[in-house]
Order: C-alpha cells, then structure tokens, then sequence
C-alpha cells in the first residue's frame, strides 16, 4: 500500500441519466427524489457510495465492509482475533479494551484491511466494539442542474403469480415504474488529508486509494445497470488539488468557479434566465456546456479535469 495522501482536494462530478430512476425513494412508492420546492432531482450520498463501494470490489483485491449480505459483528470480530487473540468472550468484546494503544490498534486493523472504512470511514461499536473513525473522502448530495419531471409508466408481465392471478387475470400482472426522462446532475466531494494521516491517526487512505476512488466515480455507471436505472453515465469530474494538507483556498470559493449552461442551436444560455423558459427541455448531455473559471486561481491550487 502507498503512503496516505499529502493533499487536500475537492471535486465536482457531473452524471446524467436517461430513461430511468437514478435513485427511487422508499417513502415516496420508489419515485426518484425531488426537492419539493424546486423540483430538483437529488441523489443521496449514501447511494453514490453504495455505487463506488461495488467498482471497487469488482476492480480490485480490496476487502469492502459494508458489502451485500455482511454480518459487521463477524468483521469486528476478525480485528480482536488479530490484535488480542487472547479475548474470547463475548461480554469482554462489547467495550473497546482500556489500553488505548491497543483499542487503536483494532482500529487501525480494520482501516487496513477494509478499503471504504479507510475511504468512508465506520462507526463499529454494534455488540462486538472495533471503535469508529472518520473517513477522509465525504460526497453531498447530487442534485439536478435543473428540474426534472418524473414520470410513472405502467408495464405489463406476461406471467401470472399465483394460479388464481393467472384464472382472474389472464396471465397478465400490471406493474408500474418510475422514469426521469433525462436529468444531469451535479454533486460534491472533498478529501481531507488530516483525516487519511497516521500521525493524526487517520485512516491510512493512500494514494493508490484516491487513485481508485478517482476510477470508481469514472466508471462506477457502467457496472450498475439494470432496467429501472435506465441509462447512466459520469460526464465530467473536476478536480480541485491544493499544495498543502490543510488546503490554499475555501472549498465553496472553487465550487463557485464551475458552472453550467444550457445549449440551444450552438448558443449558451444562463439556467434560470429569462431566456431559458422557451427553450425545449434538456434530452441529452449535448444540451449542457460546464465551464470552468481559471482566471485568478488561488496560489496552490491545481484544477485537474478527468
């Protein structure tokens, strides 16, 4: 494993779907979430980690904690065996031990051995206790650069579930699914370098761990199909790198340097200007144009696009 990373970042990734719910609300009948004021479609944190979370176990030897159908007690459990063989019962496992270094040192083993708890950070503490630790790399929420209308459509299947189902109904079963026609979303991240450092007992998140975090946003989409997801797609990550650990300019001061417009007939118009409530609605990434402003960059700042 390479060394934690030395540098602060912040980034800004656009993806876009087409055809499908990029990310359903159980509360709301699985309709793709909404800002009920605005109508801008929103994607959870937890959503995109759960995608990042899957590249990386496809792509790499990387163990993942919050994988599908793990049992977390049984991965805590793993750490004491490794740090203090000589524990065995269960009662002694719900604390962490009293010799600080040594309840560090639980920690510290499942920062090495799990990639998204030194990415994500953990909190470990459910009957069998690891400790918790904050992770370096935090997303926001996605959020559409413009409203989205979503639409429910009504499917058929031509299989009965039951006997009876296919006697009362012919065999056919109507279901219903949500859509976004087309919507491109935007969302943030930030890496912090304090947090992935063992001299401020960070997670150890090194280089080859931002190198994959950076593969994973590019190319997450391409590994999650399926038919309610309809097409998605990363458009552009924008990364903002800064000389030091601690960072040579506020996160939002460089967010605010990316914006976007929509594009009309090879001509740019501000989203939300006057001008915009006549044009036809956006269908494609080809109806958008992201620019970035360099002018006046804050020394120690490097603006990577990807």
């Amino acid at each position: 494993m390479s060394t934690p990373v030395t540098n602060r970042y912040e980034f800004v990734l656009f993806f876009d779907v087409t055809n499908g719910n990029p990310n359903g609300d159980p509360d709301a009948g699985n309709m793709p979430r909404l800002d009920p004021e605005t109508n801008q479609g929103l994607v959870s944190d937890v959503a995109m980690k759960r995608k990042v979370r899957n590249y990386v176990a496809f792509a790499s030897d990387n163990r993942i904690y919050m994988s599908e159908g793990a049992t977390l007690n049984l991965q805590h459990d793993e750490a004491w065996k490794a740090v203090m063989p000589g524990v065995s019962k269960a009662e002694e496992k719900k604390k962490l031990p009293k010799d600080e270094a040594k309840a560090r040192e639980l920690t510290a083993w499942m920062c090495a051995n799990f990639w998204d708890i030194r990415t994500f950070g953990a909190v470990m503490s459910t009957g069998v206790n690891a400790g918790q630790v904050r992770g370096p790399v935090q997303f926001s929420f996605a959020r559409s650069v413009e409203p989205i209308l979503p639409l429910e459509i009504s499917i058929t299947r031509m299989a009965a579930t039951t006997e009876k189902d296919a006697e009362d109904k012919g065999g056919r079963t109507m279901g219903r699914k949500h859509i976004v026609p087309y919507g491109l979303y935007r969302a943030h991240g930030y890496v912090s370098a304090p947090l992935a450092s063992h001299a401020t007992k960070g997670t150890g998140f090194s280089e080859d761990d931002l190198e994959l975090l950076w593969q994973a946003l590019e190319q997450m989409f391409d590994h999650d199909r399926s038919a309610a997801r309809g097409e998605m797609a990363t458009r552009k990550l924008i990364l903002f790198r800064h000389e030091s650990a601690l960072g040579n300019a506020r996160a939002q001061s460089l967010f605010d340097r990316v914006t976007v417009q929509r594009v009309y007939q090879g001509a740019p118009y501000e989203i939300g200007s006057e001008g915009t409530g006549n044009l036809p609605p956006a269908r494609q990434w080809q109806d958008y144009q992201v620019l970035i402003d360099r002018g006046g960059l804050t020394g120690g700042v490097e603006i990577i696009e990807r």
